[in-house]
């Protein structure tokens, strides 16, 4: 699973995405508030022509709404749908040719079900993550 990853930080966390996964980041400059939907749903935006339904990562993941600024959202295409997941910060994009290593200790249990791997970067870890995986939890949890 050697490749190219994008390293960010959400809920305080350090994460790791195969770009894979990954259309683009943007800068988000407006939301539409939508009604009625779950608190992980920051809004709608527009990009080039197209509706993303924006989701704060953070929000998915701690289950709670801060007020921090959230302002990029890495673009991705979940089941024919287009999601931008807001982050906390974005690091850099950086090509590694070692595998992720195994989750080790006890994490966080919140971030247990989407850590699927550990990657250094700077020296410090980063989960790996799937935006598939985060999202579809997301969706399952929801629905129970």
């Amino acid at each position: 699973m050697s490749g190219l990853y994008l390293f960010a930080t959400v809920a305080g966390t350090a994460i790791a995405i195969d770009t894979v996964e990954i259309e683009a980041v943007v800068k988000v400059k407006e939301l539409s508030y939508v009604p009625a939907v779950p608190p992980h749903v920051a809004g709608l935006t527009a990009l080039r022509s197209r509706v993303l339904t924006v989701l704060d990562a953070a929000a998915l993941i701690n289950g709670a709404v801060d007020d921090v600024g959230r302002e990029y959202a890495i673009v991705c295409n979940i089941a024919g749908h287009s999601y931008g997941v807001l982050v906390d910060e974005v690091k850099d994009i950086v090509a590694k040719d070692s595998e992720p290593n195994t989750v080790r200790g006890r994490p966080d249990p919140v971030w247990s079900k989407y850590a699927r791997g550990v990657l250094l970067h700077d020296n410090a870890p980063h989960f790996l993550i799937s935006l598939g995986n985060l999202i579809e939890n997301s969706m399952t949890a929801q629905a129970a």
